[in-house]
């Protein structure tokens, strides 16, 4: 069988309110009814750096600066999408401190939006099953210190289908 492979690319970021990571409850696509960090896609031509900062405001209500960039590696998993079977998420990972804003839990929906509102989660909440690979990254990240930036392949994604785990 032939596969046929999806390219996503977005720019993430990382931020703790009182050492619980700041994720998203997703409303579409693979991580759907997961929790997710916040970012996503470019707008046009617009340089990474605004990409993320934009983003983590648009989705979470906070403003931001980023501390440094982590580093980019993408995650390969099936999913049947359109003519698609396998998908490959590259992602470029920012550290962000907070700077102003409040944390909202819902934000406006608009075509593209693929986010409910965001929350404070304590890391040991977050799982496997309930979280995306994005904010997995994040939480080992923020537990050891260390990015492991290599490409990480799933031999099973499970699209969720209810928002049970949030």
């Amino acid at each position: 069988m032939t596969h046929k492979t999806h390219r996503a690319f977005g720019c993430y970021g990382i931020a703790t309110i009182n050492q619980r990571l700041i994720v998203i409850r997703k409303n579409a696509g693979p991580y759907i009814h997961r929790f997710d960090l916040p970012g996503g896609s470019l707008d046009g031509p617009e340089p990474l750096e605004h990409d993320v900062l934009r983003e983590f405001n648009e989705e979470t209500g906070l403003t931001a600066t980023i501390d440094r960039q982590l580093g980019a590696t993408s995650f390969v998993y099936p999913w049947q999408y359109e003519h698609w079977t396998i998908n490959q998420h590259i992602c470029v990972f920012y550290m962000l401190t907070v700077t102003g804003g409040q944390l909202v839990k819902t934000v406006p929906q608009f075509i593209g939006q693929d986010s409910l509102g965001a929350q404070s989660v304590p890391l040991g909440k977050l799982s496997w099953d309930n979280a995306s690979p994005l904010v997995m990254f994040a939480k080992d990240f923020l537990q050891s210190g260390q990015a492991d930036l290599t490409t990480k392949t799933f031999r099973e994604w499970t699209v969720l289908k209810e928002a049970s785990a949030l």
